[in-house]
């Protein structure tokens, strides 16, 4: 598919037929015993002259099977030409699709994935009009003939997976968040609005037993207490239809400003060549991890002699630590000596993938990574470093790791593998180890993590599935594919994930390339690598979002704004070097929509690119900070407010640091507490605990919790990757907004 055709969304769904299962002891029941049932969706994703993409979702409603084959037949000549996930088959219209193998075995409700491109003649593309599995059709709604096993013991009950109504995502049930925060004589508390509370709910506040609102609150969700003592208590009850509900938890206190929560480092070390390290947290992630609605932090431990991938020399290991937010360790994952120590290596995703309400944490791993329980991945003595430093050898692991435990509940090979060093990009080591991670809800429902490695040269991306346990692969896309070679040298060292087309499927935008949800190229600019992006509703003027994007090649703009959908530039600035930051977002009222601007282009850039004024004071992060809907710059320990003097200070952290040296980035920005205002966590100076800030300003805009948004909570999600970037919502959230959409969603 040529990348910047526009495609046409088709959705065709066929129910269809399935069989044979697997009997207690790996037995094959044939067809006539077997109690069958399936359904199959099948679905035409892209179309374009001669050609098209399809998706196969295959969910087993009778006995488990381990082995699957899939066969129909075309009415109007349609022939496969490639294919994933499954290897296909053609003679004459009957088409097979057998499994890939780690794709094999179908429980009872599970479900397989596969896809393909066909060829048709342009004028009549029909859906198969039945399916067979394993040879045999079934209706669709059969009982399986055997009971499912039971369920091993275990000191926690999980709680049962329940699939979103359709259309719907599966977002985290969250509690109110609630927090007091000192502001001048009195406290300002702020709790959350759920993004199902669009309509219908207001609030009471309580101090102790006492109201402190004559009327329920239906405005923003804050409060002023004027005059209230520093440390006084709170709830607040959601009203709905005139009837008080249960209070909330206790709000959490920030008698400075600002709540810490210790941590604990982990003890120093010394290289095989002599040298001694200590540790730094680094970047963190919030998820569920206990199911209890309210955050845990999951943080990166990063040795002192930590790498860019294009230095030498060895690095103490990685850590993965979780925190309560009052300072409770729940586990401790040491990634091993087989890990190497760097932005560009450790790239750790937090979410509740199975959809049972508890967060999972997924990281690359490797030979000698030892689990927050003690297990060992691989083998405990295997040391594959070189005299370098460099890991250029041994197995590589994805493993998805237990939120609650941190125990590994399921490792597979990491895909891509490393090959032949040299072919991506050089023969050191530098460019075969730069590897990205984020989630996305592919399938428009449930996330799906995603992995990938390169972006100089080849470009390879690996999406998963976490259902029953298990990681199973959805597609894997690799720009060394027919067809994918625009995709080549495009990656940034951050990505975003998107509905750029506006079909309820996420996208992964991974620089100047976009992946669509099924794994097949949807554009590429052809401008290349960068080191900073930006997707948003950046131009609310036009429909859709946008991509701002800076670049490192100085034949390139060295900046450029695309249509998120087709990749088409909107507009660029001259090239003018390596262009190693850029920001885009409304950070002042007087122009509309964002404001776009970078390290080596003059100015401030509005919609149109047009130079409307001076350029802030830093090209970092950003963060909702103060009352009103535009947003403020976030750099180092400080937050500013842009103003076409000069910027205005607004919060100077005391006794914290900023991460990951010149990129000065926090170890999270997000809405993580309280209102849709964004807190910032720094470590503290001598990492002994992350300090959180939250705003002390009050505020008039009543918006559901960012976190319900499912660009924004994603983006939380991928934030620590690589070169670390701020989050953006799938709506304009700016001077002038229109009231957002509800979002559609599932709590879990």
């Amino acid at each position: 598919m040529h990348p910047f055709i526009p495609r046409r969304r088709t959705a065709l769904l066929a129910a269809a037929s399935a069989a044979t299962l697997l009997a207690g002891a790996l037995t094959t029941v044939t067809a006539a015993a077997a109690a069958t049932g399936c359904r199959v969706d099948y679905r035409i994703t892209n179309q374009w002259g001669g050609g098209f993409g399809a998706d196969v979702t295959v969910t087993n409603l009778g006995d488990p099977v381990n082995g699957w084959t899939l066969t129909w037949s075309y009415a109007a000549g349609q022939q496969v030409t490639q294919f994933w996930n499954a290897t296909v088959s053609q003679s004459g219209a009957q088409v097979t699709a057998r499994d890939a193998g780690y794709n094999a075995a179908i429980g009872t409700g599970g479900t397989a994935n596969f896809g393909f491109n066909a060829s048709w003649n342009d004028t009549s593309n029909p859906a198969p009009t039945s399916f067979a599995l394993n040879g045999a059709a079934c209706t669709g709604a059969t009982t399986p003939t055997s009971a499912p096993p039971p369920t091993p013991a275990s000191p926690t009950p999980t709680p049962t997976t329940t699939t979103p109504p359709a259309g719907a995502k599966q977002m985290e049930k969250l509690d109110r968040g609630l927090v007091s925060v000192r502001s001048g004589s009195g406290n300002l508390v702020s709790w959350r609005l759920l993004g199902t509370e669009t309509s219908g709910v207001s609030f009471n506040l309580y101090r102790g037993g006492t109201r402190v609102n004559s009327t329920p609150i239906t405005g923003a969700t804050s409060y002023l207490d004027s005059g209230a003592a520093a440390g006084s208590a709170y709830t607040v009850r959601a009203v709905v239809n005139g009837a008080e509900q249960a209070a909330s938890a206790p709000a959490l206190q920030f008698p400075n400003g600002y709540l810490d929560v210790p941590i604990q480092a982990p003890p120093g070390g010394t290289t095989p060549t002599g040298e001694t390290y200590t540790y730094s947290a680094n970047d963190a992630s919030v998820g569920d991890l206990d199911g209890d609605g309210r955050y845990e932090f999951v943080l990166k431990w990063d040795p002192s002699n930590s790498k860019d991938n294009s230095q030498s020399g060895y690095t103490g290991n990685v850590y993965l630590d979780a925190y309560t937010l009052t300072g409770a360790r729940l586990w401790r994952v040491d990634l091993g000596r087989n890990i190497r120590a760097g932005a560009h290596y450790t790239q750790f995703q937090v979410y509740d993938y199975d959809g049972d309400g508890d967060a999972e944490v997924a990281a690359k791993t490797a030979d000698g990574t030892r689990s927050g329980t003690g297990q060992v991945i691989g083998s405990s003595s295997a040391d594959h470093r070189n005299s370098s430093g460099y890991v250029l050898a041994g197995p590589e692991y994805l493993t998805m790791f237990d939120g609650r435990t941190g125990a590994a509940l399921s490792t597979v090979d990491y895909d891509p593998p490393r090959g032949t060093v040299s072919s991506w990009g050089d023969s050191y080591g530098n460019r075969v180890d730069r590897f990205l991670a984020a989630t996305a809800y592919l399938d428009g429902q449930r996330p799906s993590l995603v992995m990938a490695r390169g972006y100089y040269t080849r470009a390879v991306i690996a999406a998963w599935d976490f259902r029953d346990g298990t990681l199973r692969k959805r597609w894997t896309f690799d720009s060394n594919a027919s067809g994918n070679g625009a995709a080549a040298g495009q990656g940034n060292h951050n990505l975003s994930v998107a509905d750029v087309d506006g079909d309820g499927r996420q996208e992964i935008v991974y620089g100047a390339a976009t992946i669509d949800d099924n794994g097949r190229l949807l554009w590429s600019t052809g401008n290349g690598h960068g080191d900073a992006m930006h997707v948003g509703d950046l131009d609310p003027a036009r429909a859709g979002l946008e991509v701002f994007k800076v670049d490192e090649d100085g034949s390139k703009p060295s900046s450029w704004m695309a249509d998120a959908r087709t990749g088409q530039l909107l507009w660029q600035t001259a090239p003018n070097g390596d262009n190693g930051r850029g920001v885009s977002d409304d950070v002042w009222a007087g122009s509309p929509g964002a404001e776009s601007w970078s390290s080596a282009v003059d100015g401030l850039l509005n919609t149109r690119g047009q130079n409307i004024g001076r350029k802030p004071s830093s090209a970092n992060f950003l963060a909702w900070w103060d009352g009103d809907p535009v947003r403020e710059l976030l750099d180092g320990t400080r937050i500013d407010k842009y103003g076409t003097g000069g910027d205005t200070r607004l919060l100077t952290g005391s006794g914290v640091a900023s991460n990951n040296g010149t990129k000065s980035t926090p170890a999270l920005s997000g809405d993580i507490l309280g209102d849709w205002r964004e807190e910032v966590v720094w470590r503290t100076a001598d990492s002994t605990a992350l300090r959180i800030y939250s705003t002390p300003t009050t505020t008039s805009l009543r918006l559901p919790t960012l976190m319900h948004d499912p660009q924004y909570r994603v983006a939380v999600a991928w934030q620590n990757t690589a070169y670390n970037q701020p989050p953006h919502p799938g709506f304009h959230l700016g001077d002038g907004m229109s009231t957002p959409p509800a979002p559609n969603i599932y709590l879990r």
